[in-house]
C-alpha cells in the first residue's frame, strides 16, 4: 500500500512559497529512488464514485469518462473505469478516414492531434478483436461551457492532487495535451471573438484589438478579423488549429506577421484567468504584471488557465506569395540536391532582413518552401529580393520549380498558400533555432546538421525530417515585452525537428529514439548554431539545460513567479519553470516529485 506524506522543505525552496497547505502525495519508489506522486485511481486518495458524481453535477453534467477517438473500430474498450463495447462501423469508418485530419480531432473531448504521448494504444483498425486502452489519456474530461466549469475543475484537482490537464485544442507537439490517469479540462467551446477598434485598457498602445475565449483556433481567428470593416489582421501561426490563447500566447508564437510586429505574446493587451487556488484574475500592465508577464511566453499550462486574452489587431495589407520547389522529380542528384538547400539557406538573412516569412520543408531530396511571403509587397519585388538565390541556382546547375502570385490582402495569401498539416502521426518532436550570426558564419555546417538530422544514424537513414520557419522577431521589435528568450530578437531560421516512431514500438525502441533525438539530431542543430535557443511549443522537452534554452536569462523572474502564483504544482506542462523535481515515472504513467 502506497503511503502518504506531505510535501516538506525542499519542495518549498523550489515551488513554494504559499501559506495554503501542501497537497498530500502519495509516496512510491522507482529505480531506487523515492517520489511523492499525485493521486492516481487505485490509490486510497482516489476520489470516489459520489464525489465524481457531485463534480459531474457541478460542471452541469459535462464531466464525461474518456473514450479513444479510435474505440469505434474495436469490440471494447477495456478502460481503468471498467470495459464496454465500443465497436460501431459506421464511426470506425468515419475514424479511419478522418484519423489524420486536424479539424475533426481537434473537437474530440481529450484527442491529441499528434499521438506519440498517447501511447497509441487505440488506433483505428480493421481488426476489431485488437484490444484497445486508455493508454496515456486522461480518465475523466470536463468539456467546460462556463468558466464556473473550469474552476470546478481545477478546485476539485487542487482539493484531491490529481493530475491535472488545461486542453484547448490538442494541437501540441509535447505530450502537454495529454496525461496517464488525469483529469482533463477541456475549454475549447469558449469560441467568443470580439473586436474593437480602439482599445481603451491599461497601457501606451492606441489601435485596435480582439478578445477571444480560450477555444478559438487560429484560422478562425483570420477569418473574423479579415471579416472586419476595413479587415484587420493578428499575429498567430499558419497551422489553422492551434489554439491561439492557449499554448500559442502562452509559448510566444510566431507566425507570417512576425517579421512585423513581432511574436503573439509581444501583441498580448491583457489576460482572464483562472489561478491555481481558484480566483478568477485580470493579468495585465496595470493588474498583476508580475503574471500578465510570465503568461507571454512564460510556458503553457505553467502560471494560470487563460480563460480569454486581448491581442492588438492590424490593418490588412497586400502581399505577394512565392513556392519553390526542389525534389526528386527534377534531380535525384544528392550532391546536386544539397547545394540547392545550402544555397537557399545562404541567403535566409537576406530574406528575413526584408521582413519575409518562409516556411518550408526538409526531406530526402524534397525541399518544399511554401510560401515566402511578402507583407505589403508585391511578387516584383519579391521575385528582386529573391533573384540571387535564384541566380545561384542557375550557376549551380540546380533545377527548381517557382511559382508567384499577389494578393489583396495577407488572409486571401493564407488560405490560398499555406497548406494543412496531418494529423494522428506519432513522432518525437524538437527544434533549434539558427540567428543572424549562426548562418552568416556557419551555413555549411548548419547543412551538415540537417543532413545529420535526415539521416542520423545509419539504421535510421532517411528517416528524419525538418519543418522550417524563416523570421526575425526582432526587425520591427527589437526588445522584446514578452517574457521569451532574447535570441528570438536575432532569429533567421526556427527549424522543427522531427523523428517518426513505428507502430508498436516498445519502451525500450521509444527511449532509444528519444536518444537519438537529444544527443544525435539536436546535439548537431546546437553545434551548428551556437548562438541560438529552443522554442517551448516546438523543442525537445527532454534536452538539457531546457530552461536557458527555452528562456535564456529570463527564467530566473519565471521561476520565482511561478513559486509565487503555483506554489504547490497544480498545474504542469513538461519542462516549464517550476517543473525541474517532477518527473513521470514507471515507464510515462504517474507524475511524481523526487523526494
Amino acid at each position: 500500500m502506497a503511503s502518504w506524506l506531505t510535501v516538506g522543505a525542499n519542495f518549498s525552496t523550489l515551488i513554494g512559497g504559499a501559506e495554503s497547505l501542501p497537497p498530500l502525495l502519495v509516496e512510491r519508489t522507482w529505480n531506487g529512488t523515492k517520489y511523492g506522486c499525485k493521486c492516481y485511481l487505485g490509490d486510497e486518495c482516489w476520489p470516489n464514485a459520489s464525489s465524481w458524481a457531485e463534480l459531474n453535477s457541478t460542471v452541469g453534467g459535462n464531466l464525461l469518462v474518456n473514450i479513444p477517438p479510435g474505440a469505434s473500430c474495436h469490440n471494447s474498450f477495456e478502460g481503468p473505469l471498467g470495459t464496454v463495447s465500443t465497436y460501431d462501423a459506421a464511426a470506425c469508418a468515419e475514424a479511419t478516414v478522418m484519423w489524420s485530419d486536424e479539424l475533426w480531432a481537434v473537437e474530440k473531448p481529450a484527442a491529441a492531434l499528434w499521438t506519440y504521448f498517447t501511447n497509441d494504444t487505440c488506433r483505428p483498425t480493421d481488426n476489431p478483436a485488437e484490444p484497445c486502452t486508455l493508454g496515456f489519456y486522461g480518465v475523466y474530461v470536463i468539456e467546460a461551457q462556463s468558466r464556473d466549469h473550469i474552476k470546478a475543475g481545477v478546485d476539485f484537482a487542487r482539493e484531491n492532487n490529481l493530475r491535472l490537464i488545461i486542453r484547448n485544442t490538442g494541437h501540441d507537439f509535447i505530450g502537454r495535451s495529454t496525461g496517464w490517469g488525469s483529469l482533463v479540462i477541456n475549454t475549447h467551446s469558449f469560441q467568443d471573438v470580439e473586436f474593437t477598434t480602439e482599445y481603451s485598457g491599461p497601457g501606451n498602445y492606441i489601435g485596435g484589438a480582439v478578445t477571444i475565449g480560450a477555444g478559438v483556433q487560429g484560422r478562425a481567428l483570420f477569418t473574423r478579423a479579415n471579416a472586419q470593416n476595413p479587415p484587420v489582421t493578428v499575429i498567430t501561426g499558419e497551422c489553422p488549429t492551434v489554439g491561439v490563447a492557449g499554448g500559442l500566447v502562452q509559448g510566444g508564437g510566431h507566425g507570417p506577421l512576425t517579421p512585423h510586429y513581432g511574436l503573439t505574446a509581444d501583441s498580448a493587451l491583457s489576460f482572464e484567468v483562472l489561478t491555481a487556488d481558484g480566483r478568477y484574475l485580470t493579468a495585465n500592465s496595470e493588474e498583476n504584471p508580475d503574471l500578465f508577464w510570465a503568461l507571454k511566453g512564460g510556458g503553457p499550462s505553467a502560471f494560470a488557465v487563460v480563460l480569454s486574452v486581448t491581442l492588438k489587431t492590424f490593418p490588412e495589407q497586400k502581399a505577394a506569395g512565392v513556392t519553390v520547389m526542389i525534389n526528386s522529380t527534377l534531380t535525384n542528384n544528392t550532391d546536386l540536391f544539397w547545394d540547392g538547400v545550402k544555397s537557399f539557406h545562404k541567403y535566409s538573412n537576406r530574406f528575413v532582413a526584408a521582413g519575409l516569412y518562409v516556411y518550408f520543408e526538409l526531406a530526402p531530396l524534397r525541399l518544399h518552401i511554401q510560401p515566402f511571403v511578402g507583407v505589403g509587397k508585391t511578387s516584383t519585388e519579391m521575385e528582386s529580393i529573391l533573384q540571387p538565390m535564384f541566380d545561384e541556382f542557375k550557376a549551380k546547375g540546380i533545377p527548381y520549380d517557382t511559382a508567384s502570385k499577389d494578393f489583396d490582402t495577407l488572409f486571401d495569401l493564407y488560405m490560398d498558400l499555406f497548406e494543412g498539416e496531418t494529423a494522428g502521426t506519432s513522432d518525437l518532436t524538437g527544434g533549434w533555432l539558427f540567428t543572424h550570426q549562426d548562418v552568416e558564419e556557419n551555413n555549411d555546417g548548419i547543412i551538415e546538421a540537417f543532413k545529420t538530422v535526415l539521416s542520423p544514424r545509419e539504421d535510421l537513414k532517411d528517416q528524419g525530417f525538418i519543418i522550417g520557419h524563416l523570421w526575425d522577431a526582432g526587425l520591427n521589435m527589437p526588445v522584446s515585452n514578452s517574457a521569451t528568450n532574447p535570441r528570438f530578437r536575432r532569429s533567421t531560421d526556427f527549424a522543427i525537428v522531427a523523428l517518426p516512431v513505428p507502430d508498436g514500438a516498445t519502451w525500450a525502441q521509444k527511449q532509444d529514439l528519444q536518444h537519438v533525438l537529444t544527443n544525435i539530431q539536436g546535439a548537431a542543430m546546437k553545434k551548428a548554431g551556437p548562438n541560438g535557443c529552443a522554442y517551448v511549443n516546438e523543442g525537445d522537452p527532454y534536452q538539457p539545460d531546457w530552461q536557458d534554452h527555452f528562456w535564456g536569462p529570463e527564467y530566473p523572474k519565471l521561476l520565482e513567479i511561478r513559486k509565487n502564483w503555483d506554489p504547490h504544482g497544480v498545474f504542469y506542462a513538461i519542462s516549464t519553470p517550476g517543473t525541474e523535481d517532477w518527473e513521470v515515472i514507471e515507464y510515462g504513467t504517474r507524475l511524481c516529485r523526487k523526494l
